[in-house]
């Protein structure tokens, strides 16, 4: 058997360890409002994980949670341009300028 030494836990020693550090990895992304395709990117850059591995995951995470990600991804949508908020912009410029 082969031991491995790493800063984090590995898939291969200790696969419960490992899902669960992923599974709290993506729900940090979920708190920085990522969608499923920047979180996957973001782990694969910064945590070094394989793209396969959050996607299978996060599918479970969507099984389990089908509500919570229901409306999370309606909160993620693009809301339309409300027309109101021009004059608003235009009125703090003007506040700026006079200070």
């Amino acid at each position: 058997m082969y031991y491995y030494r790493h800063d984090h836990p590995c898939l291969h020693c200790h696969p419960h360890s490992y899902i669960r550090m992923v599974q709290h990895l993506i729900e940090r992304c979920l708190l920085l409002h990522m969608n499923r395709d920047q979180c996957i990117k973001a782990l694969a850059d910064h945590a070094r994980i394989q793209p396969r591995v959050t996607l299978t995951v996060w599918r479970e995470l969507l099984k389990e949670n089908r509500d919570f990600f229901q409306t999370y991804f309606h909160g993620l949508s693009p809301r339309p341009f409300l027309s109101r908020q021009i004059p608003n912009k235009g009125r703090l410029a003007r506040r700026k300028h006079w200070r």
